[in-house]
């Protein structure tokens, strides 16, 4: 099939987006939740417009609720793949989140340790060169 039959095929279907549907189709569908009657959550991207993180969680997001990934592709345009890659992006993002400890006591620990090894350095540093530091009593040439 070539582009143009791609596009004249498309044209006759019509755009679910739009509330465009083809003679014979299913009307109505989900809309996602707390979205307006009148507005939907997230379009199909136009020509050149990319797919942005906050876009890619309301898709997730409406996967979580439950609506069929084969509806969202049609609608959205989206391969079907691609929408599992995301859910499970997503869920292995939250499963991580969930891991992360709030206070690590080791972590702390450590940044204290390394914190106190930084004021050691530079009091030393500091010594040495008083030390090195040529005082009043100290042998010197004469000018003559």
């Amino acid at each position: 099939m070539t582009q143009e039959d791609r596009k004249v095929a498309k044209e006759q279907a019509g755009d679910p987006i739009r509330g465009e549907v083809s003679p014979g189709g299913t009307e109505g569908g989900r809309r996602p939740t707390g979205v307006p009657p009148g507005e939907v959550g997230v379009k199909a991207l136009i020509q050149g417009q990319r797919w942005t993180a906050p876009r890619k969680r309301e898709v997730v997001l409406r996967i979580f609720r439950g609506e069929p990934l084969d509806l969202l592709s049609r609608e959205l345009g989206v391969e079907l793949y691609r929408l599992e890659k995301w859910r499970d992006a997503a869920l292995a993002g939250m499963e991580e989140a969930l891991k992360a400890r709030n206070g690590d006591p080791l972590k702390a620990e450590l940044d204290h340790a390394m914190q106190r090894l930084g004021e050691l350095t530079m009091e030393n540093e500091l010594l040495w060169a008083r030390v090195r530091r040529p005082g009043p009593l100290a042998h010197r040439r004469s000018k003559k």
